[in-house]
């Protein structure tokens, strides 16, 4: 047998002895990462729990109690059952930035934290998407656990039925990873003194402008400020939620929120891979 078929043959052998490699280490830095987040996982549960119970509390339990309720909603629904698909988003935004941005903020600061991860046998690319894969597990686990917080508080009823699954699972995931990229830009940007000023400039304008509290189709009456909506990522994970869970609400087309997920989720990544790359080289 020549060298040249010895050489060719050896090929394949040395990308999946290599790929094997990438996956090891891949599944160490999640494993690292999930060590940590057992040994905090009080505060984890906290910053999971907190702000979608608080949201659930003020506007369906307390609000009806005092007869400050909401009515006559979109498709006669109460304010409870509006709620529900925004708050679950809420929650997969909220998980998604802080479980990249606080960290990774600090691993590039101070601590240098980062130098050791990138030591790792694996593309320094390949590290941020970890941190982007790992952030969306938590985002998984944020939108589950508000559903008890859902059926269990509110003083009304609330009507949510799974109208897809696959739907949910597919709007969840885009969500999820759409949130971590979104937070891996942010990491990467802004100095850990900045963290706080970061919630108050960012995720609260986002949140009140991502169709949490109303359907986009109610704003049409204000077009403006439905076409400036549409650059808010929030808005594309509570509109698909709203037609996973309460199809009687009026909501975008499938097409539109998946679509527009998914290239959000492409660009987000590419861009904070870049920043990632960049400051870690440099």
């Amino acid at each position: 047998m020549s060298e040249t078929s010895i050489s060719t043959s050896s090929a394949p052998l040395e990308n999946s002895g290599r790929w094997a490699l990438y996956a090891r280490a891949f599944g160490g830095l999640v494993l690292r990462d999930t060590r940590v987040l057992l040994r905090e996982f009080v505060p984890f549960i906290m910053r999971t729990i907190v702000q979608p119970l608080l949201f659930v509390f003020v506007f369906t339990y307390l609000f009806p109690k005092i007869g400050q309720g909401f009515s006559g909603g979109p498709g006669g629904s109460n304010f409870a059952t509006i709620l529900v698909p925004g708050l679950v988003a809420v929650s997969i935004l909220f998980q998604g930035i802080t479980g990249v941005a606080s960290p990774l903020a600090l691993e590039l600061g101070a601590t240098r934290e980062i130098e050791d991860r990138v030591m790792a046998p694996l593309p320094v690319a390949a590290v941020a998407i970890e941190k982007v894969v790992f952030s969306a597990v938590q985002s998984v686990i944020a939108a589950f656990a508000a559903f008890p917080l859902i059926y269990f508080i509110p003083a009304t009823p609330v009507s949510v039925n799974v109208h897809s699954w696959p739907l949910l699972v597919e709007v969840v995931l885009l969500a999820s990873l759409t949130a971590g990229s979104l937070g891996l830009i942010l990491g990467t940007i802004i100095k850990p003194q900045q963290i706080g000023i970061l919630f108050g400039i960012l995720v609260t304008p986002l949140i009140f402008l991502g169709c949490v509290y109303y359907p986009w189709a109610t704003l049409d009456s204000v077009r403006w400020v439905q076409i400036i909506a549409l650059l808010n990522p929030l808005v594309y994970m509570s509109e698909g939620l709203r037609a996973a869970l309460t199809p009687e609400i009026p909501h975008m087309p499938e097409w539109a929120f998946l679509g527009a997920l998914f290239v959000l989720l492409v660009v987000l990544t590419v861009i904070g891979v870049r920043n990632f790359v960049r400051r870690v080289v440099s």
